[in-house]
């Protein structure tokens, strides 16, 4: 099999043109050409291929990844098997790679100025095929780390607005965002792993539960908000048959060990805390209800009975996630988020990282945005566009 040097360039100069329109997690521009696409490889005939390749020539080598970039872009060119029209999900002898990553492997291996180099990325290219490598705590595969440029790995998040696809509606007052729970869930989670909301609202989590097959248990304080949740999770698909199960009680001192013991567990490996940022937002007149605590202190302690309550059924060396964000009253910056993150820290945690997240879009602010500036000028101070997403791994 031969390519082309024109052909060659020819898929570079595409793939160039499109790398400024690549899918992204937070943005929704336009996917780079082959995105979406997937490329089914026979597994041994494929590694039969790169075992054959002459490595220690370097025009050869060249020669045959310019050959199976050939097969690759241009199925047709395919004779000696290497491409297979199976599932590689169901059929053990295949393995699906995302095309758009995988001819830019090939691409790297052709750009290569040394063979020492191109010989590197051979068998980076190899074990991507031939090897599985994860961690303890998720299911990404770090042999092909590239894959996922779906999950986010910087500390600052810009979102134009929430995801409204499937049962997410943006129906309630201080509403969880389902990009947060998704990208905490990949990062910190397996399949079938067990997540605990202790704020469940409006079902964010469990619903993002159900999409990514993990199981999924959340408490909520009012009723009335538990049954609404409860009907919108029920009406997402639940193709990994997993357990979402939202109860009604306070998860100040609920007996979470009864709890999980009706779905004979112990522990969970992801504790998901998105609690009121004070009383920025009245949710109830019930007196157990954080945003109706009388001051700052009266919350931060009743915020951490909610930590000690759910604490020990954390297992060790797995994370907590606090979704929080600060106050301004009687003319003071109140920083809740750290004053929280202390009081997580008190209670045996490391902090990891604190990703701060811009929204943009409130229904507190909607269609009061040349009101709040004028406040802003007015009173001295900036207008909220950010909340923290605390990230605390248990020692």
């Amino acid at each position: 099999m031969n390519k082309s040097t024109e052909q060659v360039s020819s898929i570079k100069k595409e793939m160039k043109q499109n790398k400024s329109k690549q899918l992204r997690f937070f943005e929704d521009d336009k996917p780079k050409q082959f995105v979406d696409e997937v490329v089914v490889l026979n597994k041994e005939i494929f590694t039969d291929t790169l075992k054959k390749i002459r490595i220690d020539d370097f025009s050869s080598l060249k020669r045959e990844i310019a050959a199976l970039l050939n097969v690759i872009t241009n199925t047709a060119e395919d004779e000696t098997g290497i491409l297979s029209h199976s599932s590689g999900k169901n059929h053990q002898n295949t393995i699906s790679r995302r095309k758009d990553v995988f001819i830019s492997e090939l691409l790297q291996i052709l750009d290569s100025r040394t063979i020492e180099r191109a010989q590197y990325y051979l068998k980076r290219l190899e074990r991507g095929i031939n090897t599985t490598k994860t961690s303890t705590i998720n299911d990404i595969n770090l042999s092909r780390w590239k894959e996922y440029d779906n999950i986010e790995t910087k500390s600052l998040w810009v979102l134009d607005k929430r995801d409204t696809s499937g049962a997410h509606l943006g129906w309630y007052w201080g509403n969880f965002i389902p990009q947060i729970p998704n990208q905490m869930m990949l990062r910190y989670t397996k399949r079938y792993d067990w997540v605990l909301d202790t704020f469940l609202g409006s079902g964010t989590t469990l619903i993002e539960c159900r999409i990514l097959g993990r199981n999924g248990i959340g408490i909520e304080l009012n009723p009335e908000v538990t049954e609404k949740a409860r009907e919108l999770i029920e009406q997402e698909p639940n193709d990994d048959n997993v357990v979402t199960n939202a109860i009604t009680e306070d998860s100040r001192n609920v007996d979470i060990k009864e709890v999980l013991m009706r779905h004979n567990i112990k522990s969970v490996q992801l504790l998901i805390m998105h609690p009121p940022y004070h009383d920025i937002i009245k949710f109830s007149d019930d007196p157990r209800d954080l945003s109706n605590a009388e001051n700052v202190e009266d919350f931060l302690r009743m915020f951490g009975e909610v930590v000690d309550n759910a604490t020990p059924f954390l297992d060790k060396g797995r994370y907590l996630i606090l979704v929080i964000g600060d106050k301004y009253t009687r003319g003071e910056w109140v920083p809740l988020g750290f004053y929280c993150m202390n009081e997580i820290k008190k209670r045996g945690y490391t902090l990891k990282s604190i990703v701060v997240k811009n929204f943009d879009e409130t229904r507190g602010k909607r269609s009061q945005k040349e009101l709040w500036k004028y406040r802003a000028l007015v009173g001295g101070f900036y207008i909220f566009k950010h909340e923290y997403i605390m990230l605390f791994k248990k020692l």
